[in-house]
Formats: structure tokens, sequence, C-alpha cells
């Protein structure tokens, strides 16, 4: 993996006793603070990037979301009217 250029900094403030517990830490896992804070904050950062950006399917449901996909529902009144529009409005 390669290294990346570190270009950016990122300043934190904290209580004395939250930099005791880091310090503790990061020594348990020797490496530095900053290491140790980026380390643990990039996979809590990956964890909620994912929970918002990923959707995860039972098998039922993906069967379902698929049958809805292949499925095309008859066009009511008012997508009637909005291609009527759009074919109107858009050239």
């Amino acid at each position: 993996m390669p290294t990346l250029a570190k270009d950016t900094r990122l300043h934190i403030r904290c209580d004395q006793e939250t930099r005791r517990l880091l310090d503790k830490a990061a020594a348990y896992a020797h490496m530095s603070v900053s290491e140790f804070v980026l380390r643990n904050a990039l996979e809590q950062a990956r964890s909620v990037v994912q929970a918002h950006e990923a959707i995860t399917l039972s098998q039922e449901d993906f069967a379902a979301f698929l049958d809805a996909l292949d499925t095309s529902a008859p066009a009511n009144p008012a997508l009637q009217r909005a291609f009527v529009r759009h074919a109107r409005d858009v050239r």
C-alpha cells in the first residue's frame, strides 16, 4: 500500500483526562497519539459512511426489489400529464 502525503492538519482540543487516556491507549498500541486517533477515527468514519451509503437487503427483500424493477406499473393520470408537459416543454 503506497504511503500518501500528509498535507493537511486536523486540530483537536480535549480535556486533560481525555488526553491521558489517548496517550495511554496509543502507548499500548505502540503508536503516536496522532496515528492512534487518526487510525481509529478513520475506522469509525468508514463505518458511518458505509451505514449511510449502502443498502443491505434480505434475500426476500432483494427478490421483491428485482420483481418491482421487472414489473412496470401503469402510468397514473399525474404521470401521463407530466409526460405531456415534458414533451411540450423540452425539445
